[in-house]
């Protein structure tokens, strides 16, 4: 495929106007809706495929969020589109102020392959919705979906306003060459500065949502009951392949023995005594990343868990205890099934070992005390989290979803998508009388008037 014409089709398209109007992004939206529709089969299946998802699951964690946002989308687009009226400085009067809202123009929306539905097409509902073009960029390591991905964006839309590219790290890198309005990357930490260097080169903005090591604080006042229960949902679902899985838990140590001892009745209860042939249990992406885990899994005592089935890349739910804060599996991002414990004596040891580290995605705290969960808030920099609970913090369209620092910058969901993808002009429109002389030169004598008008 040849990117630059791709692209400059699109610029073209753009330039006709065609993608501004409410009319056409509406149609644009129900048109996705209702393909959704007939098409879940598909889409259940193709993540079964890649990643050996259940439907259950597959459902939950990607078309119903969707869903949602298209829902969210459609029922209040017309209203982001109205420009909003700002107040009016002394200085502008007699005038109105307002802020229009306008789409960037051709736009790159490049996915990773843990959720491979999901973080494609939501960011592509915010990209539409704002009345952009784009090119969405899918993982290879996730074939199936992104091969579904690429039939839906034919049979829905002309390439010219939303084309899909297959392929790997040369399509990557020949895209990210091209000259882009907007770009919007979800993945890895590494990759995100190659994307934001080549963005630079254009002075493209950019929206980069990537990951960390997401800890989980357990005080000695927790339920531990509930904290294991909620932490075992978050850290197995899709087998620990989530952006914002708990990654690490830093637990009171008068609370290990029990939160360990309760962890392992959850899994136990979540995915039976034999999780590596539960057709719930989800499996690794591929085989580099398989190996990776496995050798990730000598950085600690195996309290529970620890089987391995190649054949099938699944890795059974693993609790690491006697974790070495130097040790490999503390030293990136596990995106896997495998749990590291650590007992802290103090919550400002707990604190520092946070700080100490890159601003996480998310973090997690169960605790009852009003002032340890307002201390941990007020002093830790985080992309966004749970008090009592893990992950549901992004299943909603009413708050931003993000990063900061190495986990990512910008936010997305709900408003906050067209918002990400909209560029946001201020006008002021004035009357033509009176046109107040004080502003004009010559400015002898006027200072007296200017100090006190302002």
């Amino acid at each position: 495929m040849d990117f630059e014409q791709l692209v400059a089709r699109q610029r073209d398209f753009f330039g006709t106007q065609a993608t501004k109007p409410y009319d056409f992004r509406i149609k644009q939206l129900q048109k996705l809706s209702v393909w959704m529709d007939e098409n879940e089969q598909a889409v259940l299946e193709a993540l079964q495929s890649d990643l050996g998802k259940c439907a259950y699951e597959a459902y939950l964690t990607e078309l119903a969020m969707v869903k949602q946002e298209l829902r969210d989308a459609m029922r209040h687009l017309k209203g982001w589109m109205k420009p909003r009226r700002a107040r009016t400085a002394v200085g502008q009067l007699p005038g109105t102020c307002r802020v229009y809202s306008e789409p960037y123009g051709v736009t790159l929306i490049m996915s990773p392959w843990n959720y491979p539905f999901q973080l494609t097409v939501a960011p592509l509902i915010g990209a539409v919705s704002a009345g952009n073009c784009a090119v969405i960029k899918p993982s290879a390591y996730s074939a199936a979906t992104s091969a579904l991905l690429k039939r839906m964006t034919g049979e829905l839309f002309e390439p010219e306003y939303i084309a899909c590219v297959e392929g790997g790290r040369q399509e990557n890198a020949a895209l990210l060459h091209q000259r882009f309005d907007y770009i919007f990357f979800t993945g890895s930490p590494g990759v995100g500065r190659l994307v934001m260097e080549k963005a630079s080169a254009h002075l493209t903005p950019v929206s980069l949502e990537l990951g960390g090591k997401s800890p989980v604080i357990v005080d000695e006042t927790a339920d531990i009951a509930l904290a294991a229960r909620r932490i075992a949902w978050g850290k197995w679902l899709n087998a620990g392949q989530t952006c914002v899985a708990p990654d690490y838990v830093l637990v009171h140590q008068r609370c290990e023995e029990a939160l360990v001892e309760a962890l392992i009745q959850q899994i136990r209860a979540m995915y039976t005594s034999a999780p590596l042939a539960n057709p719930d249990y989800p499996q690794i992406i591929n085989q580099r990343h398989f190996e990776r885990l496995a050798g990730l899994m000598q950085s600690g005592v195996i309290a529970h868990g620890g089987q391995l089935d190649p054949a099938s890349r699944r890795i059974a739910p693993t609790l690491l205890t006697d974790v070495d804060w130097d040790s490999p599996v503390m030293q990136e991002e596990i995106f896997g099934p495998l749990l590291p414990i650590l007992p802290y004596r103090r919550l400002e040891e707990a604190l520092d070992r946070i700080r100490q580290r890159p601003k996480p995605l998310a973090l997690y705290l169960f605790t009852r005390s009003k002032a340890v969960e307002a201390r941990v808030l007020r002093e830790v920099s985080f992309g966004g989290g749970c008090v009592n609970d893990t992950v549901l913090h992004l299943a909603t369209s009413h708050m931003p979803f993000g990063g900061v620092g190495e986990s990512g910058m910008g936010g997305y969901h709900g408003r906050y998508s067209f918002e990400t993808f909209s560029h946001f002009k201020s006008v002021l429109k004035r009357w033509a009388k009176p046109d107040v002389s004080l502003r004009y030169a010559p400015y002898d004598g006027k200072m007296k008037r200017l100090k006190k008008l302002m």
